[in-house]
């Protein structure tokens, strides 16, 4: 038989107060104003696009369509997340959906205003992500939202909007894994029990005051009632980089928020997708969630999801192509960008707009409340 290597130790890793670090944005700093006037856009293309846009979306909700939008961490920390909340006051936005990162930048914002470091100088002295709060409170919001059954996105809301969290004893979790072991909540059950033991943590209320939340999206979704749904990869975001780390509580929220997605997609008939600075998460995550609600149509006896236009947006180039007469050839560099060409196959119409991602968010906000 083979001898395979130990896995690495984690709970050996050494971590530190997050109010130690040096970090480098302040939220209260960058955050755009919703009634400020939006920066001009580049040029007629786009100001025509974003007119299309807000025509769209406001047809889609007349409709009850639903109207997505997917981001990268990078909008949240451009400032973006008041332009995003007053999408969601509008009544303009029905699914929001993003990355681990974005996630934990929110957070990061909400608790303590200030988030981001250096990767490089960090990674050097092994402290990159090593930040007690950061990982503790999020894999405390999805270990306490696992016993309901929650996903990453609606669980972290909750913290956030809520200041904390509530935990069992762990003689209840017992008694529960024990009556009910073939209860689909016993995994989450399990996982907390061992966390709380490992961990030392106590029952009860666990109290963490989040002076910014009026600035994070997850507590504003999770206030307005809109799903908001994490799409991570394990290893990829720094929640890994800590004692508590628990794969399979993220892995378990997250499937969850896969399957809330699908939800958003299969009411996408004549809707809207945005996609603000996603380049894998969105387009890799949308093309998997609309091949099973088609599948799930076609075996119902239904149409396939049709008639939604898909917005793209991003600093790229887009490979000098255009995207309006559809796939580049394989000989092209403009096939390998992921972004573009997955959405170009979603069946939808497809339009790409090389853009900053607060300059469209903003003007788009603009023109649908005028």
């Amino acid at each position: 038989m083979p001898n395979f290597p130990a896995p690495l130790d984690l709970k050996k890793l050494k971590v530190y107060p997050l109010a130690t670090r040096k970090s480098m944005a302040a939220i209260e700093d960058i955050l755009v104003k919703p009634d400020s006037a939006p920066p001009p856009l580049a040029n007629d293309f786009l100001r025509e696009r974003v007119e299309l846009c807000a025509q769209q979306i406001q047809s889609a909700r007349k409709r009850g369509a639903s109207v997505m939008f997917l981001y990268g961490a990078h909008l949240v920390k451009n400032g973006a997340s008041a332009l995003v909340d007053a999408l969601m006051a509008g009544g303009w936005i029905t699914h929001l959906g993003t990355n681990g990162a974005g996630s934990i930048h929110d957070w990061e914002f909400a608790f303590q205003n200030w988030s981001t470091e250096s990767v490089e100088q960090n990674v050097a002295t092994g402290t990159f992500g090593t930040w007690d709060e950061t990982s503790r409170s999020i894999h405390l919001a999805l270990l306490a939202g696992g016993l309901r059954g929650e996903g990453y996105g609606v669980a972290l809301g909750r913290f956030i909007h809520d200041d904390g969290v509530t935990l069992p004893t762990t003689s209840e979790l017992e008694k529960w894994l024990r009556d009910e072991p073939a209860n689909p909540l016993s995994p989450a059950r399990a996982d907390l029990l061992i966390a709380m033991r490992e961990l030392n943590l106590s029952p009860g209320r666990i109290e963490m005051k989040h002076p910014w939340k009026h600035t994070s999206i997850f507590g504003n979704a999770f206030r307005h009632g809109i799903p908001i749904t994490v799409h991570p990869g394990i290893g990829y975001d720094i929640i890994s980089n800590h004692p508590i780390f628990n794969a399979a509580a993220i892995g378990r929220a997250a499937g969850v928020d896969f399957r809330l997605f699908g939800t958003a997609v299969d009411g996408l008939d004549d809707g809207v997708v945005l996609s603000v600075g996603s380049a894998i998460m969105a387009p890799q995550v949308f093309e998997k969630s609309l091949s099973c609600v088609n599948n799930l149509r076609l075996q119902a006896g239904r149409k396939i999801v049709h008639g939604h236009n898909i917005y793209v947006v991003d600093l790229q180039d887009g490979g000098n192509w255009d995207w309006t007469k559809g796939e580049p050839p394989k000989e092209s560099p403009a096939y390998y960008l992921r972004f573009c060409k997955s959405f170009s196959r979603m069946h939808g119409a497809m339009h790409y707009l090389q853009c900053d991602n607060i300059a469209f968010v903003h003007n788009l906000l603009h023109r649908l409340r005028a």
